[in-house]
């Protein structure tokens, strides 16, 4: 899975994402901090990424283009840095586990 961190989340979740195996990079890594989310949007489909934000555009401008992508995860709390709920969202992105290992 790879993430692309939306603007408006702190570029803290990268180290937190790839240390749980999960390919990231921040926005501000690849494109400016003013560009619009249709920018942004364009951005990960063409590099086969999932936005990770805490922007409620995203989804209506996921239905507007009337395209199946790119995937959005938003999250939606007070405190939303990866120490208050890092923990959470790496369950989620991972899904459940099975509580044995197939031999």
């Amino acid at each position: 899975m790879k993430l692309l961190v939306d603007m408006n989340l702190s570029p803290l979740w990268v180290p937190l994402l790839i240390r749980n195996g999960i390919d990231a990079i921040h926005w501000s890594q690849v494109g400016l901090a003013s560009a619009p989310d249709t920018e942004i949007m364009a951005w990960a489909e063409t590099n086969a990424m999932i936005v990770f934000t805490h922007d409620l555009d995203f989804r209506s401008l996921l239905a507007a283009r009337k395209s199946s992508g790119p995937s959005v995860i938003q999250v939606r709390a007070q405190n939303i840095l990866p120490d208050d709920i890092g923990e959470i969202v790496i369950r989620a992105v991972n899904g459940p586990r099975p509580p044995f290992q197939l031999i």
